[in-house]
């Protein structure tokens, strides 16, 4: 979840764009017809020595906890990271098939939706959410949600952090046109925050901790009560359609869970790990994994449902231009795996 530059910056508009472009598709399909290749797609009986799970990730994520439970060193498939600082960039290369799978919160899954992206979410856990927070200096006057009338908020657009500012809103009978949202990725929010450039900025764990710690930011209040919690395994359509990759999407979501199950478990060393991975103080990693902790859930319709209220929210807010269902984008093919 840590890093200062994303590895992959397309914007939802020119991803779709290329996606709709036929001459590209064209001369995609003369390349392939002249080569005489199959666009990567492999067969169900392609050895696990050829297949490469190419995925997505935020620094102290996946690749950190995986390896800190020594849940790699087996892995019978050939991984390709790629690290993005938020869930939307991420899903953005998901959707245009340059990664195969990867972690997001409750809200990028929304915002890919709206834009009709050739995702689907695959896997949900659900987590603390008093991380989730929205902070203001610790000098600042801001006492209630009513007082953000009017202020600054740095949020990056399409996180769970911007779910959880629209939900915080409304449950004070405001909404994101009340405030001045600053779309900011959490590298530069933190600068702004700490520059004084805005009036307070809704984040996850770790920036949370170390906004706590190293600026004596206060919380002026939490997603308890308004966030569902989630965070989405989600897959590119291309590779889930690859029948050659599904094993190792399964082996790989298997894992990725075992993994969360053991860093709730040893959270001392988790704290470790996250801190070597990311660069943070040892002592923010542990303030943020003291307060997290993910347990895996079904993705049923208790999950798809408390997503469609969230993705209403952003219709009724105006923030998204129609109403998104949630439901066509989510497979079910690992449940059974994963329970």
């Amino acid at each position: 979840m840590w890093s200062n530059a994303p590895a992959y910056s397309l914007t939802w508009e020119w991803t779709l764009k290329k996606l709709r472009d036929r001459s590209l598709l064209g001369l995609l399909a003369a390349i392939l017809l002249t080569t005489g290749c199959s666009a990567g797609t492999q067969s169900a009986d392609t050895p696990a020595a050829d297949v490469v799970l190419k995925v997505g990730d935020q620094k102290g994520g996946a690749k950190s906890v995986l390896t800190a439970a020594g849940l790699l060193d087996d892995f019978p498939y050939k991984i390709e990271w790629s690290t993005f600082t938020s869930g939307p960039p991420l899903l953005e290369a998901a959707s245009a098939g340059a990664i195969d799978v990867g972690a997001v919160g409750n809200t990028p899954p929304i915002f890919a939706a709206a834009a009709n992206a050739k995702i689907a979410a695959v896997g949900v856990s659900k987590g603390q959410v008093e991380a989730d927070a929205i902070l203001v200096p610790e000098n600042s006057p801001l006492r209630s949600v009513a007082e953000l009338r009017g202020k600054n908020i740095a949020v990056a657009k399409g996180s769970s952090a911007h779910g959880q500012i629209l939900l915080t809103l409304r449950s004070a009978g405001l909404t994101t046109k009340d405030v001045t949202l600053n779309f900011l990725q959490p590298a530069d929010a933190y600068g702004a925050f700490t520059q004084g450039r805005v009036d307070a900025w809704a984040v996850w764990d770790p920036y949370t901790a170390q906004a706590q710690q190293e600026a004596k930011a206060r919380v002026l209040t939490t997603g308890e009560g308004r966030s569902n919690g989630y965070g989405f395994q989600v897959a590119g359509k291309k590779a889930l359609e690859d029948k050659g990759k599904n094993p190792a999407l399964k082996e790989y979501l298997i894992r990725y869970y075992k993994a969360q199950k053991w860093a709730d478990t040893h959270r001392e060393e988790w704290a470790k790990a996250w801190a070597a991975e990311t660069g943070l103080k040892y002592d923010v990693a542990l303030a943020a994994v003291n307060r997290n902790g993910d347990a895996v859930v079904k993705l049923d319709d208790t999950v798809i449902r408390s997503e469609q209220e969230l993705a209403d929210a952003f219709t009724e807010d105006k923030t998204l231009p129609g109403k998104v269902d949630f439901a066509k984008f989510v497979d079910t093919r690992f449940q059974g795996d994963l329970a």
